[in-house]
């Protein structure tokens, strides 16, 4: 890999030579998910939100909702970068802060303007990230219209969910989002449920956060590790690499999860993981090589990298891109957004040299940001990451081993 001369200050990958590295042949891969901010407010207080609690607080001085001027721009931009690399399919990704809040008709609308602008032979499959607290019947019937998926954030039973996912005046939610839930999981709108997300807390028991999540019959559960670093580390993640208490958290579902005589439903990090240990490609960014093609655009048309770069300081997410003056295009080449595409080149030595690089792949991108030395580190979550997926090997070659069971009859 080529880097230009670092200048003091500069860290990786600020420091890549991005003209070098397109001069000797590589590629960036076009974007395919589009991550809009459709409002940049929430209407929780959620005590562990990257985006309001953090370092940047860029929030402040974002429009409340993406007007319809940039809405029309972003289905520009997209349709422009679905044309230029012969994209059949993109994913429209509507976030927040709480998208609800700008309202589901208007949701609605601009995922009917997007998929106007996309060329008749490109595929918008749309979704929306919420708390729920917002969905009713009038929300999933529009939704269904337009087969908008929805993704619900679910912590687990009410006192986990409710610890920390309440709104400003100290009120939880669990009732609001379980009645949201239970609506929609109804026969008439089964087909919208997208799954649910779920961040990962300590103070919770894991087997009856998990049991709690697959009360409601989901599809998919993503479990979220709490945004972190080297510098501001999550909640009881010490410098002692001998402990692993996030490893020894997931490990407590895996196992639950795994040994189950049905099947449930699919955790993706688990999911992600046995694939990769099986010689497979990850479809998560949370663990594996697979080139990122996500990319973010906030109320205002501004061009971003992963929304969870927020974790490392005011301004890490930023590309200096705005969808009005610039394509998607410019933004593949941003240092930043090269990096989460080079794969193994993207490690640093530590990580080459661990025999669970190719499967952890030094985790999530912002997970392993530390003073001096940038993102070319493990994740701050390596010796949870190192454990969880040791033990899920350990499980998987031992039934790899084991003899098939007899067929009855022969």
């Amino acid at each position: 890999m080529k880097s230009g001369a670092a200048r003091p200050g500069r860290e990786w990958p600020a420091t890549l030579d991005v003209d070098g590295l397109v001069a000797d042949g590589w590629r960036p891969r076009p974007f395919r998910q589009f991550l809009l901010k459709m409002h940049s407010r929430c209407n929780l207080a959620c005590d562990y939100c990257y985006v309001y609690t953090l370092g940047d607080q860029s929030w402040r001085s974002q429009p409340m909702v993406m007007s319809s001027a940039v809405v029309a721009a972003a289905a520009r931009r997209i349709a422009e970068h679905a044309r230029a690399h012969r994209l059949r399919s993109v994913r429209v990704i509507l976030h927040g802060g709480e998208p609800l809040l700008a309202g589901y008709a208007y949701l609605a609308d601009a995922i009917r303007l997007i998929r106007a602008e996309a060329a008749p032979d490109v595929r918008v499959d749309a979704a929306v990230q919420t708390n729920a607290v917002l969905l009713d019947e009038r929300a999933l019937s529009a939704f269904h219209e337009l087969d908008l998926k929805v993704g619900v954030s679910l912590d687990g039973s009410p006192r986990a969910h409710d610890r920390n996912r309440r709104y400003a005046d100290g009120r939880g939610t669990h009732a609001a989002v379980a009645a949201a839930l239970r609506l929609l999981t109804r026969p008439a709108y089964r087909h919208l449920y997208a799954g649910l997300l779920c961040t990962v807390d300590l103070a919770n028991d894991p087997v009856e956060t998990y049991e709690s999540l697959i009360a409601f019959d989901p599809p998919v559960i993503d479990l979220l590790l709490p945004h972190g670093t080297w510098e501001s580390p999550p909640p009881e993640r010490t410098p002692d690499q001998s402990r692993a208490p996030y490893g020894d958290w997931l490990i407590a579902i895996f196992d639950r999860w795994y040994g189950s005589d049905r099947d449930e439903t699919v955790v993706r990090l688990f999911h992600e993981i046995i694939r990769l240990l099986l010689g497979g490609a990850s479809a998560s960014e949370a663990v594996g090589l697979t080139p990122a093609t996500l990319v973010v655009v906030e109320t205002d048309g501004t061009v971003e990298q992963t929304d969870s770069l927020k974790v490392v300081g005011h301004g890490a997410a930023a590309t200096g891109l705005n969808i009005a003056d610039h394509p998607f295009d410019e933004a593949l080449r941003h240092p930043g957004m090269v990096a989460r595409q080079l794969g193994w080149a993207a490690l640093g030595e530590e990580c080459r040299a661990c025999r669970f690089g190719r499967v952890c792949g030094a985790g999530l991108y912002p997970h392993r940001y530390r003073a001096g030395t940038g993102f070319r580190n493990p994740s701050v979550y390596c010796a949870d990451l190192y454990r969880l997926i040791g033990h899920i090997r350990s499980r998987v070659v031992a039934d790899l081993r084991r003899p098939p069971a007899p067929v009855e009859g022969a």
